[in-house]
């Protein structure tokens, strides 16, 4: 049974068309969530959980519809969306102490363990947190109450390096006994390098790719060469930077045949995320992801790592 599933789901406002998002993400997995500022990362995150009201789709998490059984899998998920805004002058003991009574499943001595490895002092108040303290305190409460899915929202950000990394170990140990799984929305690419074994892609409020991360990254070419051979290949590359040295650009996996003589090495995630979304650059080819949803959408249902 997957852990959640999203199909089709849509939110319009003036300026923004979330459309048709669709992902699954089985239990044990890390899913990185990826798309620049404004591509709908948080929109989708709070259109799934009824954080705002869906236009259209479906969210099935725990094998039941989350519509239907809002409260019951709310207890379920651990949830951190971006920065703290906990009134700045409580304590964090009196803001875990109403936080606690929410959850049934509340494990004190979990919590102080978090409380432990994050070195957070429950007698400080937020406004004397940096930020970074303040994603870990989000975090330890998020992780408190034996959620099976966390939901974390840029759950990185303002950390510093070393605290990224640590961040990291704990989830792949979250979801080390295969019954647990993390979604997270992110900017910092390098992070699911290190540890996200599925990525979802989103550009524009619309699916570009969910798959493997490994699959993800194969899908495509990093391709570096002369500026005399960029004329040829121009249109076949989904983006490119060039110089009067010569040029980087991304390619389909597909159209290897047609990058002779040029370099070619698989790119990172970043990579990958910087060529799709430089603007004015052609995507004419059949390389994945160019032409909207059908492309790189894999079904994940009974993957196996």
């Amino acid at each position: 049974m997957d852990i959640l599933q999203v199909e089709g789901l849509s939110k319009r406002y003036d300026s923004f068309h979330l459309d048709g998002i669709s992902f699954t993400l089985p239990p044990g997995y890390i899913m990185g969530f990826i798309g620049r500022n404004g591509a709908g990362k948080t929109t989708t995150i709070k259109a799934m959980l009824d954080l705002v009201h869906r236009d259209s789709g479906r969210v099935t998490i725990l094998g039941k519809d989350y519509f239907a059984n809002e409260l019951d899998l709310k207890k379920a998920i651990g949830l951190t969306l971006g920065g703290v805004t906990y009134y700045p002058t409580t304590r964090l003991s009196t803001i875990t102490d109403v936080f606690r009574r929410f959850f049934d499943t509340w494990d004190e001595e979990q919590y102080h363990s978090y409380l432990t490895r994050f070195d957070l002092d429950e007698k400080k108040k937020v406004n004397q947190l940096s930020a970074g303290m303040k994603v870990k305190y989000a975090l330890a409460l998020a992780l408190s109450h034996h959620a099976k899915l966390l939901v974390l929202d840029e759950p990185t950000s303002g950390l510093d390096p070393i605290s990224r990394d640590d961040m990291l170990d704990l989830f792949r140990e979250i979801i080390e006994d295969g019954e647990r799984s993390i979604l997270f929305s992110t900017q910092i690419t390098s992070d699911l390098e290190k540890c996200a074994d599925y990525i979802t892609y989103i550009r524009d409020g619309k699916m570009v790719a969910s798959m493997e991360a490994d699959g993800f990254r194969g899908a495509y070419l990093l391709v570096k060469g002369h500026k005399d051979q960029l004329a040829p290949i121009a249109c076949s590359l989904i983006g490119y930077k060039s110089t009067d040295l010569g040029f980087t650009g991304l390619a389909g996996v597909d159209d290897r045949g047609l990058l002779a003589g040029c370099e070619v090495s698989e790119p990172t995630i970043e990579d990958i995320m910087v060529y799709h979304e430089r603007p004015g650059t052609p995507g004419t080819s059949n390389a994945p992801g160019t032409s909207g949803t059908s492309d790189m959408n894999l079904n994940l249902e009974g993957a196996k790592k």
